[in-house]
Protein backbone atom coordinates (compact mmCIF):
# COMPACT_ATOMS: atom_id res chain seq x y z
CA UNK A 1 0.00 0.00 0.00
CA UNK A 2 1.21 3.30 -1.19
CA UNK A 3 1.65 6.22 1.66
CA UNK A 4 1.75 9.90 1.08
CA UNK A 5 4.56 11.62 3.15
CA UNK A 6 3.83 15.15 1.62
CA UNK A 7 2.02 16.71 -0.67
CA UNK A 8 1.92 20.18 -2.80
CA UNK A 9 -0.10 21.19 -5.88
CA UNK A 10 1.23 23.86 -8.81
CA UNK A 11 -0.73 25.65 -10.94
CA UNK A 12 1.19 25.54 -14.72
CA UNK A 13 -0.75 28.13 -16.70
CA UNK A 14 2.22 29.64 -19.11
CA UNK A 15 5.48 28.65 -19.97
CA UNK A 16 7.05 30.66 -17.18
CA UNK A 17 5.77 27.96 -14.81
CA UNK A 18 7.60 25.10 -16.54
CA UNK A 19 11.12 25.60 -14.80
CA UNK A 20 9.86 26.06 -11.24
CA UNK A 21 8.27 23.43 -11.31
CA UNK A 22 11.03 21.17 -13.01
CA UNK A 23 12.86 22.44 -9.67
CA UNK A 24 10.08 21.16 -7.20
CA UNK A 25 10.43 18.08 -8.82
CA UNK A 26 14.16 17.72 -8.55
CA UNK A 27 14.25 18.97 -5.19
CA UNK A 28 11.32 16.51 -4.35
CA UNK A 29 13.79 13.30 -5.60
CA UNK A 30 16.43 14.59 -3.62
CA UNK A 31 14.82 14.67 -1.22
CA UNK A 32 13.88 10.65 -0.94
CA UNK A 33 16.99 9.93 -2.17
CA UNK A 34 16.81 9.41 -5.47
CA UNK A 35 20.05 8.40 -7.79
CA UNK A 36 21.15 10.58 -10.20
CA UNK A 37 19.63 8.51 -13.28
CA UNK A 38 16.33 7.89 -12.18
CA UNK A 39 16.25 12.31 -11.31
CA UNK A 40 16.54 12.38 -14.81
CA UNK A 41 13.97 10.00 -15.51
CA UNK A 42 11.71 11.33 -13.67
CA UNK A 43 12.98 14.93 -14.94
CA UNK A 44 12.42 13.98 -18.55
CA UNK A 45 8.95 12.47 -17.95
CA UNK A 46 7.61 15.58 -15.78
CA UNK A 47 9.20 17.84 -18.58
CA UNK A 48 7.04 15.95 -21.34
CA UNK A 49 3.49 15.82 -19.36
CA UNK A 50 3.75 19.10 -18.28
CA UNK A 51 4.16 20.40 -21.63
CA UNK A 52 1.83 18.11 -23.06
CA UNK A 53 -0.58 19.81 -20.68
CA UNK A 54 -0.01 23.30 -21.66
CA UNK A 55 0.40 22.38 -25.10
CA UNK A 56 -3.17 20.42 -25.39
CA UNK A 57 -5.18 21.08 -22.03
CA UNK A 58 -4.47 24.98 -21.72
CA UNK A 59 -2.74 24.41 -18.62
CA UNK A 60 -4.01 23.14 -14.99
CA UNK A 61 -2.82 21.47 -12.01
CA UNK A 62 0.13 19.33 -11.06
CA UNK A 63 0.42 17.28 -7.85
CA UNK A 64 4.03 16.40 -6.42
CA UNK A 65 3.63 13.69 -3.71
CA UNK A 66 6.42 11.75 -1.49
CA UNK A 67 5.48 8.15 -1.05
CA UNK A 68 6.41 5.50 0.39
CA UNK A 69 5.36 1.55 0.05
CA UNK A 70 6.56 -1.32 2.30
CA UNK A 71 9.84 -1.09 0.37
CA UNK A 72 10.76 1.92 -1.43
CA UNK A 73 10.30 5.93 -1.25
CA UNK A 74 9.33 7.83 -4.37
CA UNK A 75 7.32 10.41 -6.08
CA UNK A 76 4.11 10.35 -7.79
CA UNK A 77 3.30 12.77 -9.58
CA UNK A 78 -0.67 13.91 -10.91
CA UNK A 79 -1.01 15.94 -14.18
CA UNK A 80 -4.91 17.61 -14.11
CA UNK A 81 -6.46 19.60 -17.27
CA UNK A 82 -9.80 20.53 -18.33
CA UNK A 83 -8.63 20.54 -21.77
CA UNK A 84 -10.78 18.76 -24.88
CA UNK A 85 -9.27 15.22 -23.89
CA UNK A 86 -7.69 12.55 -25.86
CA UNK A 87 -10.23 11.01 -28.00
CA UNK A 88 -8.30 7.48 -28.10
CA UNK A 89 -5.90 6.76 -25.70
CA UNK A 90 -4.78 3.74 -26.93
CA UNK A 91 -3.46 5.13 -30.45
CA UNK A 92 -1.89 8.45 -28.11
CA UNK A 93 0.07 5.71 -26.60
CA UNK A 94 1.13 4.07 -30.12
CA UNK A 95 5.02 5.06 -30.61
CA UNK A 96 4.80 7.55 -33.57
CA UNK A 97 1.36 8.84 -32.56
CA UNK A 98 1.04 12.78 -32.96
CA UNK A 99 -1.88 14.80 -32.88
CA UNK A 100 0.64 17.50 -33.08
CA UNK A 101 3.99 18.46 -35.54
CA UNK A 102 6.14 16.44 -33.15
CA UNK A 103 7.55 13.21 -33.10
CA UNK A 104 4.78 11.48 -30.98
CA UNK A 105 7.61 10.00 -28.49
CA UNK A 106 5.65 12.05 -25.58
CA UNK A 107 3.03 9.56 -23.78
CA UNK A 108 4.74 6.25 -24.57
CA UNK A 109 8.49 7.56 -24.28
CA UNK A 110 6.99 8.89 -20.93
CA UNK A 111 5.96 5.54 -19.68
CA UNK A 112 8.90 4.00 -20.29
CA UNK A 113 10.95 6.28 -18.04
CA UNK A 114 8.68 5.66 -14.95
CA UNK A 115 7.46 2.73 -13.08
CA UNK A 116 3.97 3.36 -12.55
CA UNK A 117 2.11 5.40 -15.30
CA UNK A 118 -1.99 5.78 -15.60
CA UNK A 119 -4.22 8.28 -17.76
CA UNK A 120 -7.62 8.86 -17.85
CA UNK A 121 -9.30 11.04 -20.32
CA UNK A 122 -13.05 12.18 -21.24
CA UNK A 123 -13.57 13.77 -24.14
CA UNK A 124 -14.56 17.61 -23.48
CA UNK A 125 -14.11 16.73 -19.75
CA UNK A 126 -9.48 16.88 -19.90
CA UNK A 127 -7.10 14.73 -19.18
CA UNK A 128 -5.18 13.14 -15.79
CA UNK A 129 -2.17 11.60 -15.80
CA UNK A 130 -0.30 10.10 -12.85
CA UNK A 131 3.28 8.67 -12.48
CA UNK A 132 5.18 7.01 -9.66
CA UNK A 133 8.92 6.91 -10.36
CA UNK A 134 10.21 4.51 -7.43
CA UNK A 135 13.93 5.39 -5.75
CA UNK A 136 14.96 2.07 -6.79
CA UNK A 137 13.36 0.56 -9.91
Amino acid sequence: MIKTLSKQTISILRDQDVVPFRNKVKDSAVQVKMGLVNQTKLITAASELVRNMLKYGNGGIVTIELVVDDRNKGIRLMFVDKGPGIPDITLAMRDGYSTGRSLGLGLPGTKRLVNEFDIQSGVGKGTTVSIIKWCNG
